[in-house]
C-alpha cells in the first residue's frame, strides 16, 4: 500500500481545506515541499508514514498504554515525522503543543484521519499518546 497510497493523488484537491485549517503560508510550504520531492523520496516518505500508521494500529490492537514505553516511542516518531514536513507550526514548544493537540483531536473527529489508525478508537489511542508526550514537554 505504501507504494501506491498517493498514486493519482492531487495535492491541490485539498488546497482550500488546507488553507482554511492551517493557513495559506503553511499550505503553500507543504505543497511546494511535496512537489519538489523526487519520486523516490515521495515513495520513501510514504513508506515511512505507512510504517508509522501500522505500528500505531498494532500497538492499539495489542492493548498498549498510550503513556507506556511503546506509546511514547510512537509519539516521539510521530512528532519527528511532523517536524519533517515544512510549514508545520513546530517552531516553538507552545505552537508545537497546540498543533499536536489539535491534530490529535482531528485524528479522532475526522473519519478520513481516523481510518489511518483503525478507526476512532485507534485514533483516540494516538491522540492520548501524543497528548502525554506533549505534557512531558518532549516536542
Amino acid at each position: 500500500m505504501a507504494e501506491t497510497m498517493f498514486e493519482g493523488f492531487d495535492h491541490a484537491e485539498y488546497r482550500d481545506e488546507d488553507e482554511q485549517r492551517w493557513g495559506a503560508k503553511a499550505a503553500a510550504a507543504s505543497e511546494m515541499w511535496w512537489s519538489g520531492l523526487s519520486d523516490a523520496n515521495k515513495h520513501s516518505w510514504q513508506a515511512q508514514v505507512e510504517a508509522l500508521n501500522a505500528d500505531w494500529r498494532a500497538a492499539f490492537a495489542a492493548g498498549e498504554n498510550p503513556g507506556g514505553t511503546v506509546g511514547q516511542e510512537l509519539a516521539q516518531r510521530h512528532v519527528a515525522w511532523l517536524r519533517s514536513v515544512p510549514g508545520t507550526p513546530m517552531q516553538s514548544a507552545e505552537t508545537a503543543k497546540l498543533y499536536i493537540e489539535g491534530l490529535g483531536e482531528l485524528y479522532v473527529c475526522d473519519e478520513r484521519f481516523a481510518a489511518n489508525y483503525g478507526g476512532a478508537e485507534g485514533a483516540a489511542f494516538v491522540r492520548d499518546a501524543l497528548a502525554e508526550h506533549m505534557r512531558d514537554g518532549l516536542a
